[in-house]
């Protein structure tokens, strides 16, 4: 499916008329059935069609047309012809909390975030705005979005849209009841396809996968709320051990136990006051009485991994997979990343350290092969849990591991991941697909749930561009 959109400009007249490119034209007048409504989002008018006036390849409305649609500025377009209806789009929703009464910043301090992720619609050909719960007029079915323009943010009035695409900054806003209404509603009311639902939970996603004999095969050994028995068997059998939240993120929460060889001794590593500290216990009961005072509520215990090093620093790999213009997942960006110094993970918050793939399997000599490795693993992952998981899922963050015998491991998979690996300069390109992405998959949304209304199911159906 081609992303080649058609330029779609205002025309000033009041005369309920989409002008549309010659050869487009000449289908309708072949197939004698010319459209007589048009759509944007979840808004519906009467049009007529004509040719365009100047023979361009490119859409024009007249402005009355325009104005009752609720368009918010000229720019590329999709268009779906199906049956006697024109489908104009995709009108894309962000669905966000966390705004501000600034204008120049309306989501705080994550406001640069969405104009990078808004700036890709005119690449792609769409419509993309920012919302929240707030801003939505179910009585008009409208919503006063924020678009991000030349001149900085904008609020504009516009349709329900066609998707949404969620990115709730956490679980405790997308446990509120405003939040959950908002989803709801869109869903079952309006029908509008929503991906990227919810959070994952850790033990979750691991009991989806350990089923499944390619999965598993890529899953460290993991107890949820272990007992003392189960962390000292692994302990004795890995020789160290993480334990960490099931619905933690950003590395917080996570402690490792270590059993060096032919020591009495049992150590714990860990995080706090954004220091990594150290601490030595004479046995594994007095570490856990210490270190986890209040039991193993909601925690996973899982195997410690003897993984690749660099300047003897563990190496874990980030991978963002996206679904595709066509809904197949690829991978979008991949990055290497080195522990730093005393550190539990390799966050670039502990002290962690970012670089490509290829730079640093280069420096520690390892077979090139291990980046396809890291491909197909990421990949079969993404359809593995895309199958078990309901709802629509456009986007996985992995964090992946190697260890001495280049096998690969799977420690997390994350449905809204964070993007601080791409501030390295070489994964500009990287950057650009994960943010071009979604918005492919948004417009995949968009004609699948055209061409999926059940009035119109025998009717013959296009995809223009």
């Amino acid at each position: 499916m081609s992303l080649e959109a058609l330029p779609f400009k205002k025309e000033e007249s009041r005369s309920k008329t989409i002008y549309v490119p010659i050869h487009l034209f000449k289908q309708f007048v072949e197939k004698i059935q010319f459209p007589n409504t048009i759509s944007f989002g979840a808004k519906t008018v009467e049009c007529k069609v004509a040719p365009h006036p100047e023979k361009k390849e490119e859409y024009l409305l007249s402005s009355d047309l325009w104005e009752q649609l609720l368009i918010p500025h000229e720019g590329p377009i999709n268009l779906i012809h199906k049956d006697e209806a024109l489908y104009i789009g995709p009108l894309v929703g962000i669905f966000t909390a966390g705004f501000t009464q600034f204008n120049l910043r309306p989501i705080g301090e994550r406001s640069l975030f969405f104009a990078k992720l808004l700036s890709v619609q005119q690449k792609v050909g769409a419509f993309y705005f920012v919302f929240g719960a707030h801003q939505i007029d179910w009585d008009a079915g409208t919503i006063n979005g924020y678009f991000y323009t030349k001149d900085g943010w904008k609020q504009t009035l516009v349709p329900l849209p066609n998707v949404v695409y969620d990115r709730l900054p956490n679980r405790k806003v997308e446990n509120l009841e405003v939040s959950k209404e908002v989803k709801s509603r869109l869903q079952t009311e309006y029908d509008i396809p929503w991906f990227n639902p919810g959070f994952f939970n850790k033990w979750e996603i691991h009991q989806l996968l350990v089923g499944d004999e390619e999965a598993s095969k890529h899953l460290p050994e993991s107890f949820f709320q272990p007992s003392f028995n189960e962390i000292q068997q692994m302990l004795e059998s890995h020789k160290q051990v993480y334990v960490k939240p099931a619905n933690g993120s950003l590395g917080l929460g996570i402690q490792q136990l270590i059993q060096k060889k032919e020591e009495p001794f049992v150590y714990c590593r860990f995080r706090k006051d954004e220091e990594n500290r150290l601490r030595r216990y004479s046995s594994l009961k007095r570490l856990l009485r210490n270190q986890f005072p209040y039991g193993f509520d909601e925690m996973i215990a899982q195997q410690g991994i003897n993984l690749l090093k660099w300047n003897n620093n563990p190496i874990d790999f980030r991978i963002h997979t996206n679904k595709d213009e066509n809904g197949v997942w690829s991978v979008s960006a991949i990055a290497a990343k080195i522990a730093g110094t005393g550190s539990i993970t390799t966050h670039v918050k502990s002290g962690g350290e970012v670089k490509t793939v290829k730079e640093l399997l280069h420096d520690i000599g390892a077979h090139p092969t291990i980046i396809k490795k890291l491909h197909s693993t990421a990949l079969l992952l993404s359809e593995k849990i895309d199958e078990k998981m309901p709802g629509f899922i456009g986007e996985i963050g992995f964090d992946i591991g190697v260890d001495q015998n280049n096998h690969v491991w799977m420690f997390e998979a994350n449905s809204k991941p964070g993007r601080t690996i791409f501030a390295h300069p070489r994964l500009k390109a990287d950057d650009l697909q994960s943010r071009r992405l979604p918005l492919e998959y948004a417009i995949y949304l968009f004609k699948s749930s055209v061409e999926t209304q059940p009035d119109l199911v025998n009717a013959n159906e296009y995809f223009l561009r």
